[in-house]
């Protein structure tokens, strides 16, 4: 315990002595916050007098509803899948610039929409969707290469945090909007539009300041430009470019290039002098790649069925209709339901913090299964409140206030255990030859569930009712036999320990190829090693970061 907080400690006095990496985690977590803003902001226009009045055809249409709030995740399939293949032609940081293009264009889009005209909503969502979709899929890789290996997962941490605090703020946005001109038959068009002009604003910093950020060093290093690579290193760790330590995180990169390099040549042989020509042909290889064998495939799967059973606890049909929610419960008028959405984005904020804290030490499953049971609780008592008293929620005031605490206690559960534990798992699951790509996939998914909830609950609201809330305990109770026989506990495994839990040897072939990789950069010089540090510190600060940097790519 007294080790780990000393090493706590140490990480804190490295990133304070060095604010420029705070500055710029901040800065490309922008993209975060527009993906969790945009999530809960809709809800809010929906309850709202003015917005009603302007689009009935929206508000009154179950699928016209459903179509406007998913039409967003048809963007952001596009945007994250589009993403990987864009980062590698044209860099991390200008891929974040177009995805800055994109949001900017649909947040302004979408406030030019006019009276019973709502195609303006639909492209504003599109686009902005295509945006966040691109952020997602670029912004936490730009984070982590840029990152000192001790300090990654602070530093991409920043990215969901940033997601969560979007959502948050958006649900606190439209609560305070509401109130302009009034709530009633006086309020102006600007309460539903404010919200999205708040939305581009981030952009717009992002788009203007991210020419003053460095590019990746990995990048650089893949395209050729090693020099200006350890330049970057040097202006980022705030060392000399000579310094050993700039030299091994250099030497470092360029394997795992070298590694990249030549796992892409194992599996495709005839493909591999085209890599340096073609990077679109490599790109739809990898993908290929991915599933060609039953090791990958079931990896795939699994990363795929985490987001799956994610999506359908039912979360995303609570952040996008919480304010419908909480009106269905008996809360009358748009500005108690919105107040009650603002309490959702608090509990949902508060909750995930300890996670970050405790995920490595208590586990992955321990906690889904903990989460699963509070959520499926709180869903099934909901569902039978609703039951009963949906009729006459004027002469139950108190099952409608009861039914909105099991809603907050229901997203503190998956704030806890479902948000952050899943998308740990789909980073770390697969070994380093299809990381990137697998991930992706699994980033797919969710994308790809979230558009089916967005599009089907707000007709299941309306014809199921209670029956809706019993629906998602369903996949909740699924997912917890799901986890319980299918999912293996990941906990402080490494790569060759992921083949044991997967059974099979990706991962050893991929720690023998990068092996090589190192040995031939140098790193593996023992003698070499000696020679230039000089110190018995020095060497022990170079096996920790090396060993850190292997764990974390």
């Amino acid at each position: 315990m007294a080790q780990e907080k000393t090493e706590n400690t140490k990480r804190l006095r490295h990133l304070l002595d060095n604010p420029k990496l705070i500055v710029i985690a901040f800065f490309a977590s922008f993209g975060g916050f527009e993906y969790g803003y945009q999530q809960g902001v809709l809800g809010q226009s929906l309850v709202m007098h003015r917005f009603s009045d302007n689009f009935p055809s929206v508000v009154e249409s179950s699928s016209a509803t459903g179509w406007l709030t998913s039409v967003l995740q048809l963007g952001g399939i596009l945007g994250s899948l589009s993403a990987g293949v864009l980062g590698e032609i044209f860099s991390r940081k200008y891929t974040m610039f177009f995805a800055c293009c994109w949001v900017i264009l649909g947040s302004y889009l979408y406030i030019g929409a006019t009276f019973h005209n709502p195609k303006l909503l639909y492209a504003g969502r599109f686009f902005t969707g295509i945006g966040v979709g691109t952020f997602s899929g670029v912004g936490p890789l730009y984070n982590a290469e840029l990152s000192a290996p001790q300090l990654r997962g602070t530093l991409v941490s920043f990215y969901q945090f940033a997601t969560i605090l979007g959502i948050m703020l958006s649900f606190w946005v439209g609560y305070g909007s509401n109130y302009i001109g009034g709530t009633g038959e006086g309020q102006s068009d600007l309460a539903w539009r404010l919200p999205s002009i708040i939305q581009g604003i981030p952009a717009i910093c992002l788009a203007v300041g991210i020419w003053w950020l460095p590019f990746s060093p990995r990048w650089l290093v893949k395209q050729g430009r090693d020099q200006q690579a350890i330049q970057t290193l040097s202006w980022l760790r705030k060392l000399p470019v000579d310094d050993e330590l700039i030299q091994l995180e250099y030497k470092e990169i360029k394997a795992e290039c070298i590694f990249e390099r030549r796992a892409f040549t194992r599996s495709f042989p005839k493909l591999g002098d085209k890599e340096k020509t073609s990077v679109l042909v490599r790109e739809i290889a990898q993908y290929y790649n991915i599933l060609r064998t039953w090791d990958n495939f079931k990896r795939v799967a699994t990363a795929w069925l985490v987001m799956f059973f994610q999506q359908w606890s039912g979360i995303d049909a609570i952040i996008y209709y919480a304010s419908n929610v909480f009106q269905s419960l008996g809360l009358t008028g748009g500005t108690t339901a919105l107040l009650a959405t603002g309490v959702t984005g608090v509990v949902f904020f508060v909750s995930t913090l300890p996670t970050m804290l405790i995920i490595d030490k208590v586990g992955r499953k321990p906690l889904l299964y903990a989460g699963s049971v509070i959520m499926f609780i709180s869903m099934v008592v909901a569902g039978v409140i609703v039951a009963k008293f949906r009729h006459d929620w004027a002469a139950h005031s108190a099952a409608g206030w009861s039914a909105v605490a099991l809603i907050w206690i229901y997203v503190g559960g998956f704030g806890a255990t479902w948000g952050p534990v899943s998308w740990t798992l789909v980073s770390e699951i697969f070994p380093l030859s299809i990381r990137a790509k697998g991930a992706s996939i699994g980033a797919s998914s969710n994308w790809v569930n979230n558009f089916a909830i967005a599009f089907f609950v707000p007709p299941m609201l309306r014809a199921w009712a209670w029956g809706t809330y019993i629906f998602f305990a369903g996949f909740l109770a699924t997912g917890i036999v799901w986890v319980w026989y299918c999912l293996p506990e990941t906990k402080n495994t490494t790569l060759e320990d992921m083949d044991r839990v997967f059974k099979s040897r990706s991962g050893q072939a991929d720690a023998d190829l990068l092996r090589s990789a190192r040995m031939e950069v140098g790193l593996l010089d023992l003698n070499l090693e000696e020679q230039v540090l000089g110190s018995v510190d020095k060497k022990t600060q170079l096996s920790e970061t090396c060993d850190e940097y292997v764990k974390a790519v």
